[in-house]
């Protein structure tokens, strides 16, 4: 089973940094809003690739994070994945976040977040978070 490391990061004023998807043929869920991350490659742990597909997306050297929790997605996404869901912080305008994968970062606020078009189950994952950081 297909393997994704994920993090929700969060500013000061505890908004959650999300990014839209490109809107292109092929792509799952086009348009629709994402956690950073991806796939876990072979040979790496999902921290690692955690690491790696932060630097890939938005060009950050992630040092700190916290894992929060695993989830194994059977149905509601492209293909069954475990998704290895971790958090931390980001203290950057938007402006200052460099997205080089999607169309645009934004960052929603917690009341924002049951409103989002996520894309597969992530509004689930991400309500779990607020949900156990009130």
């Amino acid at each position: 089973m297909k393997e994704i490391a994920e993090i929700i990061l969060e500013n000061d004023k505890g908004e959650i940094l999300l990014y839209l998807r490109d809107n292109k043929p092929g792509i799952p869920f086009p348009h629709y809003w994402d956690l950073i991350g991806g796939h876990v490659e072979e040979g790496e742990t999902p921290e690692e690739a955690l690491v790696r597909e932060v630097k890939e997306e938005i060009d950050i050297d992630l040092t700190e994070y916290t894992f929060f929790k695993r989830y194994e997605c059977l149905t509601g996404d492209a293909y069954p994945n475990i998704k290895y869901v971790y958090s931390g912080h980001i203290n950057l305008p938007i402006e200052k976040i460099t997205l080089l994968e999607g169309e645009r970062p934004q960052f929603f606020k917690r009341e924002e977040i049951p409103g989002v078009k996520f894309a597969n189950i992530l509004k689930s994952i991400v309500m779990d978070y607020i949900n156990d950081h009130k």
